[in-house]
């Protein structure tokens, strides 16, 4: 019998070869803007988080999208699933990580890839406004993130959330971090210090001590802005400290939900021989690793291509878990939460 999982696997269209190509070209892809309504929540600590909500149906299930470093709701992977659940007639909701919704964040933290009590929030408030089937999907950091809130949780997750998916998530936050200081990965670094050094240089002045300005702004790596910025803002010692500490990896054994992890061969962000087996996560992970994809592109059809594979992905994974108004179908297999 086939596996309801395993349909439609990717394939990268021909005219569009290799890691770097799917990845820059993805974020050129013409769509739509979705229609969204800006919620601001005020946090517990006195800072504010934006969630971005499209359409609200009380009787659908609701899918909650975490971005990726330095992403939002306008990220050509939020616009592309925000419209296919508007067209499913499903609920979505972009929320933005602090200081990612176009206005800084008042505290003195921001956000990083081992973010697991602020998703804890977050997916905690969603639940308390919507009964039915509440599902997550994280992007790249948010991946991360997402995941180490999934795997600490253990068997209380379901408590939560039905489902959860994480795409091109740095599961092992070294071995990404090394990857992006090499050869033409370099220009993706420049990229996202181009969006992160002016934010940090922000914060430093509502609070001038907060970290080295100097240092910061001499960043070269993000071995070198998460050693200065990142780590010390967190309660990590250093970038070694918060990568090995805040991966996701070591997680994925403990998860107790049904979770798809979808993992591009060819992403330039991790490479091939860091993703885990089978063998090395729960039974209700479904790996998926398609040898094209790049990082979080997926662009199908012909040119000028399209982005539709990966949320139709996404979505059928979480209807073969979702059933009804308040629950998700579950085998009842060991795990080690």
């Amino acid at each position: 019998m086939k596996d309801p999982h395993r349909q439609e696997p990717y394939r990268a269209p021909g005219w569009l070869p290799g890691g770097h190509a799917q990845t820059l070209y993805a974020k050129a892809v013409r769509q739509q803007q979705p229609v969204y309504r800006r919620e601001r929540w005020d946090t517990p600590d006195g800072d504010f988080i934006d969630l971005d909500w499209i359409e609200r149906r009380s009787d659908a299930p609701l899918i909650v999208l975490f971005h990726g470093l330095e992403g939002n709701s306008r990220s050509h992977y939020a616009v592309a699933l925000m419209r296919s659940l508007a067209a499913h007639r499903w609920n979505g909701v972009v929320s933005h990580f602090r200081g990612c919704s176009g206005e800084p964040n008042r505290r003195p933290r921001a956000y990083h890839s081992g973010d697991y009590e602020e998703i804890d929030w977050v997916l905690r408030q969603l639940r308390s406004v919507h009964a039915g089937p509440l599902c997550a999907v994280g992007v790249s950091l948010g991946g991360s993130a997402l995941l180490n809130w999934i795997g600490r949780q253990g068997d209380h997750a379901d408590d939560v959330v039905n489902a959860a998916a994480a795409v091109c998530a740095p599961l092992d936050l070294t071995a990404a971090g090394l990857a992006l200081e090499r050869g033409f990965n370099r220009v993706y670094t420049r990229y996202f210090l181009r969006s992160l050094k002016p934010s940090a240089t922000v914060k430093l002045e509502h609070f001038p001590e907060l970290y080295d300005g100097a240092a910061m702004r001499a960043a070269r790596t993000l071995r070198d802005f998460d050693d200065v910025v990142t780590a010390p803002l967190h309660g990590f010692r250093d970038a070694a400290d918060y990568w090995s500490r805040a991966s996701s990896r070591p997680w994925l054994a403990h998860i107790c939900i049904p979770t798809l992890v979808i993992n591009s061969r060819n992403d330039p962000f991790l490479p091939a021989r860091e993703l885990p087996s089978s063998d090395q996560v729960s039974p209700l992970v479904t790996l998926e690793y398609p040898e094209g994809g790049g990082h979080v592109g997926f662009v199908s059809g012909p040119f000028p291509g399209h982005l539709r594979w990966l949320p139709r992905r996404l979505i059928r994974f979480f209807t073969d878990h979702v059933q009804g108004p308040s629950g998700c179908s579950t085998a009842s297999v060991p795990c080690m939460g």
